[in-house]
């Protein structure tokens, strides 16, 4: 099905004509834990607002005809960037030294039940990537996910530790970092 998407490029600016469609497939791929106030939908949307606003966000849409398949998002980390904040465990400082060229967070990457293990995951992440100039990516990943751990790491990413994010109620997470040549 990979073969079959058409993806759609988009920035910050663009946000309110594609919100609907990220808080859409956000509530169902987590539908089940939409309860807990971390993963409810109006505090992902507000992670999203604050996502869209940073410097270099862009957006990767994934369309199988006009059905949204999946995205994914993030953006280029600052100096300073709050997103090393709640490390579990020292790091040498060159890990997590920012200086608004090196590292784009992935937020989110995420694909609707009828298309995961179809490549399209893999296809969205790659056309995100594709334009990026930082030298390197930086995701989180509920640890209670393994096989989702597991794909990012055949992907290339690496463990680099745990992290509670600055986010209210956010859970405990781990930090996967990708080095790009």
């Amino acid at each position: 099905m990979a073969t079959e998407i058409e993806l759609t490029h988009h920035r910050g600016g663009d946000l309110d004509e594609i919100r609907k469609v990220l808080l859409d497939v956000y509530a169902e791929v987590y539908a089940a834990e939409l309860a807990q106030p971390f993963q409810s939908v109006d505090t992902f949307a507000e992670r999203l607002a604050a996502y869209a606003a940073s410097p270099g966000f862009e957006c990767v849409v994934g369309w199988s005809r006009d059905i949204p398949v999946g995205y994914a998002f993030g953006y280029t980390l600052q100096p300073g960037a709050r997103w090393w904040i709640g490390l579990t465990e020292p790091v040498p400082a060159v890990d997590i030294e920012e200086d608004g060229r090196r590292t784009f967070a992935l937020n989110e990457l995420m694909v609707r039940e009828p298309w995961r293990g179809s490549g399209a995951a893999r296809a969205i992440h790659d056309r995100l990537l594709s334009a990026r100039t930082e030298q390197r990516v930086t995701l989180l990943v509920d640890p209670s996910h393994p096989r989702v751990l597991a794909l990012y790491e055949r992907w290339g990413y690496h463990v680099l530790c745990d992290l509670r994010p600055a986010w209210p109620n956010a859970p405990l997470l781990t930090v996967l970092l990708l080095d790009r040549p």
